[in-house]
């Protein structure tokens, strides 16, 4: 620890700015729900959509709706975190099932998956949202706003609003915001959709889904709550990622790492040296062509 003094005031004001600056966001977030006469928001249980499932509930009352999509694609262990979270928070929650593993486009997997997954979503809320007079809402923040993210296509044609961009939260004032109402979910850790992990032009199959999901778990276990198995060669090889920090301690436990991986249904397992990062796979994207 440092012992200047100003070292230790700025980092005492920088605190104070960012609980000035979450609570600003929240009264925002909370003013920009309140035009709203009803929303039905697709709720992943990640800190995003948590928090805004959370203070639509918080505004709205029983006119706040939030759905779990389910499919090959959502991980066990998240559709349970998103039961608990909306049991714990009294949210109005349901599940439906999405059908994007039966349209071809998605299964291929081309740049465009997302936006095909999305519009599955979209599908399956629409009549939801009509019952209810609401309009459907997503948990995009304004960081992601520049990644890939075709999927916020379809968000733009199917009317879908995005509460958090408006009211100016990034991903860090997500999480600022959410330590200040004490949602469970202020540090969980991101976890998209397991599609995410198959390697662009290499098929999304329920089995390779499967794989991913076994596989991570294990990793979970073995003390890797940030880690993402990548799978490309046609779901035989699995591309291990963990923040750099924990590579040495991977390769401490290669064997079990190897043989959590392969037991999952990989025939090779490696190790990325490069470390976690996320949207590590649109760096193939421009292999896809035009």
């Amino acid at each position: 620890m440092s012992d200047d003094p100003s070292s230790s005031a700025r980092a005492t004001a920088d605190a104070v700015h960012a609980a000035n600056d979450s609570s600003g966001a929240l009264e925002r977030l909370t003013a920009r729900l309140r035009g709203e006469n009803a929303i039905v928001v697709a709720f992943s249980g990640g800190a995003d959509s948590a928090l805004l499932a959370f203070a639509a509930t918080r505004v709205l009352g029983t006119r706040a709706l939030a759905v779990t999509a389910v499919s090959p694609s959502l991980a066990a262990a998240e559709r349970a975190a998103a039961r608990a979270f909306a049991r714990r928070y009294g949210l109005a929650h349901v599940e439906v099932c999405t059908d994007e593993a039966d349209r071809p486009e998605y299964a291929a997997n081309g740049a465009d998956r997302c936006y095909h997954c999305k519009s599955a979503l979209f599908d399956a809320l629409t009549p939801l949202a009509a019952a209810m007079g609401a309009r459907i809402a997503l948990g995009t923040n304004l960081d992601d706003l520049g990644d890939h993210r075709p999927g916020q296509r379809a968000a733009t044609e199917r009317g879908a609003i995005v509460p958090l961009v408006d009211a100016g939260l990034t991903k860090s004032g997500v999480r600022a915001v959410s330590r200040e109402l004490g949602l469970v979910t202020a540090d969980k850790p991101a976890a998209p959709c397991l599609a995410s992990r198959v390697s662009y032009g290499d098929p999304v199959t329920p089995e390779v889904l499967r794989r991913i999901e076994a596989a991570e778990a294990v990793l979970r276990d073995l003390g890797f709550p940030v880690c993402r198995v990548r799978a490309h060669a046609g779901g035989t090889l699995a591309r291990v990622e963990v923040p750099q920090a924990e590579i040495p301690r991977v390769c401490e436990l290669r064997e079990r790492v190897d043989a959590a991986v392969r037991g999952a249904g990989f025939t090779f397992c490696s190790l990325d040296l490069s470390g976690f990062a996320s949207g590590r796979l649109n760096a193939l994207l421009p292999l896809l062509g035009p």
